[in-house]
């Protein structure tokens, strides 16, 4: 792992790619454990799990939320306004490559107490 590691309560993020037209990480979901119930006003995302299992929350075009079990080698694309949480079946490792809105982070529900913050 390389100095772009970012702790999380729920894992951590290795942010490999940073750059002014796109964003990659690799982010590791501890089982059991889940990220915020959020959404992006401009950052657009695509998931691709490679280790594990996650369960992603995801609000549909009508506003209605679906729960989609991930497993490796299943990509989804996430795109901006949408609710959306990935929940840990598994310890689990997912890539995610998007758009370069690094801190567009609206958070409504969070078990770690991070509601407002702006930082996923």
């Amino acid at each position: 792992m390389s100095d772009a590691i970012v702790k999380k309560p729920w894992g951590w993020e290795n942010r490999f790619a940073v750059t002014e037209k796109y964003l990659g990480k690799v982010i590791h979901i501890d089982r059991g454990e889940m990220l915020s119930l959020q959404y992006h006003r401009q950052k657009d995302e695509t998931l691709l799990v490679v280790k594990g299992a996650m369960d992603l929350q995801l609000e549909d075009a009508q506003g209605r939320m679906a729960t989609l079990r991930l497993t490796p080698g299943m990509s989804q694309r996430i795109v901006p306004g949408r609710k959306h949480r990935m929940i840990g079946v598994d310890d689990c490792e997912f890539f995610e490559v998007s758009s370069p809105e690094i801190d567009d982070v609206v958070r409504l529900e969070d078990k770690y107490g991070r509601q407002g913050t702006n930082t996923a």
